[in-house]
């Protein structure tokens, strides 16, 4: 049996809850239920929070910029990590490093993001005390130190798909008859750096795995703000089911979608940017 909270309808008599079903529209058959809600929200209106007594809006936009430096953190620890590995990898095709930064990276995206958080966590900043345990920090500064850890935690996860396909597209570079004629005529065949170029320029579709893979890990920020204590919507949202704040969860949800959509929607962009061939009005 679920205790009720102070807030809860089990506590409630038949009149409050009649009152209630009334001002959120609940007596009212579903397709008016559906209209009513898009005209607050087209309004800007989402409803007040239950348990925190407060404008769903103001509470989830003060929140949303924790999460949104959680996620472009992430991205760009995960290409950091990612694009060193890629070149060192298809440097040696099917030798020992190969195959140690191919095998290695999936450890890192068969664990679970609470229990690698809690690992980080445990050795970083508990034993060594190199990064605050929790928090979000005060401060550019503060927030790319107190942010490091939560943020590499998501970038662990996206690592693997990156190595993979940024070593899949330098591997056909390699092999590329302006690669493999470059000493021929004169001109060094370096084996990394101008092969890593060279993939992103005639490969632009790995910025679609790229983007892809951010969509999915949006959601993931959930548990990963909730064990390092980030006041992000992520947070927030979890906090809100178990309080049964269901204005919030709902607005919660909705801003994670549309976060999801504007990602493919950049990724979109940056792919027709970066490749001449692909034109919109086709």
């Amino acid at each position: 049996m679920i205790p009720p909270g102070p807030s809860s309808a089990f506590t409630q008599p038949p009149r409050a809850i009649a009152i209630l079903h009334a001002q959120w529209g609940l007596n009212r058959p579903l397709a008016d239920q559906y209209w009513l809600y898009m005209d607050r929200l087209v309004h800007g209106d989402l409803g007040q929070s239950l348990y925190y007594g407060t404008g769903v809006s103001g509470l989830v936009t003060s929140r949303l910029p924790v999460t949104l430096w959680l996620i472009i953190y992430a991205a760009i620890l995960a290409v950091i990590i990612s694009v060193p590995l890629a070149i060192l990898a298809a440097s040696r095709k099917d030798g020992i490093r190969d195959h140690a930064v191919r095998l290695i990276p999936l450890l890192g995206l068969g664990m679970p993001a609470f229990w690698l958080a809690l690992v980080l966590q445990s050795e970083l900043s508990v034993r060594y005390r190199l990064f605050p345990v929790t928090g979000y920090g005060t401060g550019f500064a503060g927030h790319l130190h107190s942010m490091f850890l939560p943020s590499l935690t998501v970038a662990i996860a996206l690592c693997p798909v990156i190595i993979r396909s940024l070593r899949a597209s330098m591997l056909d570079v390699l092999g590329a008859d302006f690669i493999t004629t470059a000493p021929g005529q004169g001109r060094p065949r370096h084996p990394a750096v101008h092969p890593a170029r060279a993939a992103q320029r005639h490969h632009p579709g790995r910025t679609t795995v790229l983007g892809i893979n951010i969509g999915f890990l949006i959601g993931g920020t959930l548990i990963v703000e909730q064990v390092f204590g980030l006041p992000g919507i992520g947070s927030l949202m979890i906090q809100s089911i178990f309080e049964r704040d269901f204005p919030v969860v709902q607005t919660v949800a909705l801003v994670f979608g549309i976060m999801v959509v504007l990602v493919n929607l950049l990724t979109d962009v940056a792919y027709a940017t970066l490749d001449p061939r692909v034109r919109f009005d086709r």
